[in-house]
């Protein structure tokens, strides 16, 4: 995680480098005074504004030591949405209180501040109506265990039902005994809950959140270009009822890691793709659909299969040719902890 800590004052200073040591992860600290700065060792910005457009969107959190008020006039500029804002904390120059005030949830906003006030001996200001009510959030959830969420719409919903109703839920993977408060079993009804990869819909407005538990196995003629590569694996996908946002892993034989078509298709994943050896393809025992033309080519007779099955689960997709790439899907084990 990055973070960056603002602060305005010699005893925010102190604070925010009391932080530095506990929090054990990559800071920035940022000071508005440049004696102070020089003091602690952090970076001055005499206007704190002309430093938080940029660490806004490359940092996970922002922490602000001081009041309130500054943390939002200097944010405000940069806010976008809830699904990418980063997480802003606030905590007042004596330690007494930490406050999230932008992206509880899915930012984490919620979780840091917990944790600064268990470091620091503050009290945690949680303004969420289902934290406050003691009600299952789905997309804190969602963003703590690594789950995509399927709509912003109807998790707000969700969110808005639950805290005065019980909210059914169902799930491709075996649920705990004990579910969180706010939810129950259940697969039909108005509004609910479905965990799992597939697409499926089984109440009037379903709330999917999704594992990414997928590695997607690739291999592609040379000069496939991305939006090939795209509608391909997407027609895969369809045809066999799957979200791509269920994808956390790509692989594909390293002869491919060149392939500008299918980096810029991991790019919009937002995923790292990863490259094997033919010998590192073949050394993957299984029951895989090898081709004698393709091992002549690249030295394996099976690239996406066996890519797949390295990037870590089950084959559940075979391999599946469409328009010059060919696809195969295997699914890592998924359990569910509430």
């Amino acid at each position: 995680m990055n973070y960056c800590l603002f602060c305005f004052s010699d005893s925010g200073a102190e604070l925010a480098k009391k932080l530095c040591g506990l929090l054990k992860t990559d800071i920035k600290c940022v000071h508005t005074t440049e004696k102070f700065a020089a003091k602690y060792g952090f970076t001055a910005h005499e206007r704190v504004a002309d430093a938080v457009g940029e660490l806004f969107a490359h940092n996970d959190a922002l922490i602000f030591v001081g009041a309130c008020g500054i943390a939002v006039r200097e944010i405000a500029p940069h806010i976008k949405s809830k699904t990418t804002d980063p997480a802003v904390v606030v905590i007042d120059d004596k330690g007494r209180f930490a406050i999230p005030v932008l992206s509880g949830h899915i930012g984490g906003a919620n979780e840091l501040a917990k944790r600064i006030a268990e470091l620091i001996g503050a009290q945690a200001v949680i303004t969420a109506s289902t934290d406050g009510a003691g009600k299952f959030s789905c997309d804190a959830w969602a963003a703590k265990n690594g789950f995509a969420i399927s709509s912003m719409k109807a998790a707000k919903e969700i969110s808005a039902a639950i805290l005065v109703r019980d909210i059914p839920v169902c799930s491709e993977y075996d649920l705990p005994d004990v579910l969180p408060n706010g939810l129950y079993r259940g697969g039909e009804g108005e509004l609910g809950i479905y965990i799992g990869v597939r697409k499926k819909e089984p109440f009037e407005t379903t709330l999917r959140l999704i594992p990414r538990s997928l590695c997607l196995g690739i291999g592609c003629r040379r000069g496939t270009g991305k939006e090939t590569m795209e509608n391909a694996v997407n027609a895969v996908f369809d045809k066999y009822g799957l979200d791509i946002r269920a994808v956390g892993g790509i692989a594909s034989i390293d002869l491919k890691k060149d392939e500008a078509g299918l980096l810029g298709f991991a790019a919009e994943l937002g995923i790292e793709p990863e490259f094997y050896s033919a010998d590192e393809l073949n050394s993957v025992t299984g029951d895989f659909e090898e081709s004698e033309f393709v091992r002549k080519t690249v030295g394996t007779g099976n690239v996406c299969e066996r890519a797949a099955a390295l990037g870590g689960g089950k084959i559940t997709v075979k391999k599946t040719a469409e328009n010059g790439v060919t696809a195969a899907v295997a699914e890592k084990n998924v359990r569910i902890v509430f």
